[in-house]
């Protein structure tokens, strides 16, 4: 941890399915696939620790080196706002947060459950994608809804991607060597999920994605930002319920839906550089909304210093990050677009010496924050 070097890293792909492998990156950079069928994530997690320990691809010589394990958990609603040591009070907070993330934090909670098994005694640590957006005022979390919706079930605005907004957001301030405390900073986390934060004096007062993530900016398979009433529409009109509203809303809609072509930027840029009509218009409006983000909560934070673009789509497509900054200059952001189209996946600032606004990109590193989270409280429980 005091380097920062990355001993292995890599994940199981396809749990549950044929064809289960594990992706592996050696610190040399060389890419290692192993194959295995794995039914289940306690299983997964043992092939996991068995390769770290492994004589040929593994990076330590027994389960003993590990002293903590780190968990992303992605919904900690008003629980939690920082990262915690788990332990069985920590657990049941976590089972009262899955009917708010039903498909992430039962997933998560495996996880814990598979780690207490295989290595029994080793502390955990959550940390949770929600908690940094817990500094939201209460004018920018709630929704206009009767006030009972928000008491008796949690309905209200939590915002994801948090551990990434933390640490691009810190991350800049570090390169820039200006203070993280005193700067008005918008986040553009763009992949194929996204969300735009407002990060104002070292904290989030406001966020894209809502109560759950199809809140916000249009993405891979989600709708972002819609009418609630086009959702009864089409309820009526297709006879839908709840989960065919869901499966709608989450995975046949955004760009995929729009444009017909896929949920992956890469091919929705190559078909719209063929002129594609549904593909320009799908890229038309992912730009739109990321723009009409940043251009609200600079109005909302009188103002931005600095601009930072993070995420697969976000660090490595040049010409997203210029369809986003183009005609922004009355904002204060001049983009160096000669050094915005080179780079890919490295931190680097794309703006120009005399631009007002500090436009970057910083590749998110949320392995890195887990794994700082999980030292920092450590240390606080006298380990």
């Amino acid at each position: 941890m005091a380097s920062g070097d990355v001993m292995a890293q890599g994940g199981i792909e396809r749990i549950g399915l044929s064809g289960t492998l594990l992706k592996l990156t050696t610190p040399e950079g060389e890419k290692i696939v192993l194959e295995k069928e794995i039914s289940g994530h306690e299983e997964g997690i043992a092939f996991i620790l068995s390769v770290l320990t492994d004589s040929t691809y593994g990076c330590i010589r027994e389960y003993g080196e590990i002293d903590a394990v780190g968990h992303r958990v992605v919904h900690g609603g008003e629980q939690f706002a920082n990262s915690i040591l788990i332990d069985d009070e920590v657990i049941t907070k976590v089972i009262e947060c899955s009917e708010l993330a039903p498909l992430h934090n039962p997933a998560n909670l495996e996880g814990i459950y598979s780690i207490q098994k295989i290595l029994p005694g080793t502390p955990q640590v959550a940390v949770f994608d929600t908690a940094f957006h817990q500094t939201m005022p209460d004018y920018a979390y709630m929704y206009g809804l009767p006030y009972e919706t928000y008491t008796k079930y949690g309905v209200r605005r939590y915002g994801f991607h948090g551990t990434s907004h933390r640490y691009v957001s810190g991350r800049a301030c570090e390169i820039l060597g200006i203070p993280y405390e005193k700067q008005r900073i918008i986040t553009a986390h763009v992949g194929n999920g996204g969300s735009v934060t407002a990060i104002k004096n070292g904290k989030s007062i406001d966020t894209s994605m809502g109560l759950t993530p199809v809140e916000g900016l249009l993405m891979g398979t989600r709708c972002g930002d819609i009418d609630a009433g086009v959702l009864l529409y089409l309820m009526n009109k297709e006879e839908l319920d709840t989960n065919g509203l869901s499966d709608l809303i989450n995975k046949r809609s955004g760009v995929l839906g729009v444009s017909g072509v896929s949920s992956d930027m890469r091919e929705l840029e190559k078909a719209f550089r063929e002129n594609n009509p549904r593909a320009v218009l799908a890229m038309n409006m992912y730009i739109y909304r990321i723009k009409k983000y940043i251009g609200s909560y600079a109005a909302v934070m009188g103002g931005v210093d600095v601009l930072v673009f993070t995420g697969g789509v976000g660090e490595n497509q040049c010409s997203l990050r210029t369809g986003v900054c183009h005609e922004m200059e009355y904002m204060g952001i001049h983009l160096d677009e000669a050094t915005n189209d080179r780079i890919r996946g490295e931190e680097k600032v794309i703006s120009t010496p005399d631009s007002k606004v500090t436009v970057m990109v910083v590749p998110t590193d949320e392995e890195y924050l887990i794994a700082s989270d999980t030292q920092k409280i450590l240390k606080q429980n006298g380990y």
